[in-house]
């Protein structure tokens, strides 16, 4: 049995969980808050950090570990070229957007709608929020020019950093906060993506408490 132990809300947890989807893979999933780890979990992953894989007694935790074993592991399924440079780029704009990204935007906009919210009990400071949302719009104009520029983020075929992409918009889309009508290429990008069948899994999540934006489940938005 694979094991994948997650949260709902995290960007990388969603990435492995379509990488997986992508390569055929079977597993079950298990919910961890990343605000409130388990020792259960701290005990096999130091770090305590999401996601988490477990397979026949093997545990590897962190984002770009999965990510490489995975994509190593099942090559049957490739989303990775062979070309260098190819390869080059798609790691450069999976790193842009689990750091760059994450800390410009996801940390502002979740830990105040909903981490702050759950875990803290407290209401949302509006200029922080504010600050997420300007970042955001960076990052969008930054996603139509690599939309208009490939068929795919990287290139002409489906990789890594697509589904990288795809699952940091998601939680925020969840929320509601993207204006897709002001990004057109992003727009149809994304529209492509989750209408694969390993988005499917992920239109269903329900963060508890919060209902999903109109165009979350929407293919056709």
């Amino acid at each position: 049995m694979v094991l994948l132990i997650h949260h709902s809300i995290s960007p990388q947890s969603r990435k492995i969980r379509l990488i997986m989807a992508e390569k055929k893979m079977l597993f079950v999933l298990k919910e961890e808050e990343p605000w409130n780890v388990s020792a259960e979990v701290r005990k096999i992953s130091p770090s305590g950090e999401l996601p988490v894989l477990v397979f026949d007694g093997n545990v590897i935790s962190g984002n770009y570990a999965i990510t490489e074993y995975l994509e190593e592991s099942n090559p049957q399924y490739k989303l990775m070229p062979e070309d260098l440079k190819e390869r080059a780029e798609i790691r450069r704009i999976m790193d842009w957007f689990d750091i760059k990204f994450y800390n410009e935007v996801y940390k502002y906009i979740i830990t105040e709608k909903i981490i702050k919210r759950f875990q803290l009990k407290q209401a949302p400071n509006s200029k922080i929020l504010k600050a997420g949302l300007n970042n955001l719009k960076f990052h969008m104009e930054y996603i139509d020019y690599l939309a208009d520029k490939n068929n795919y983020i990287a290139g002409n075929t489906l990789s890594l950093a697509d589904l990288t992409v795809a699952a940091h918009l998601s939680v925020i889309d969840y929320l509601g906060d993207i204006s897709w009508g002001e990004y057109k290429n992003a727009k149809l990008w994304y529209a492509k993506v989750k209408s694969r069948p390993s988005f499917k899994d992920i239109l269903k999540d329900n963060i508890k408490g919060i209902s999903p934006s109109v165009n979350y489940t929407n293919l056709d938005f």
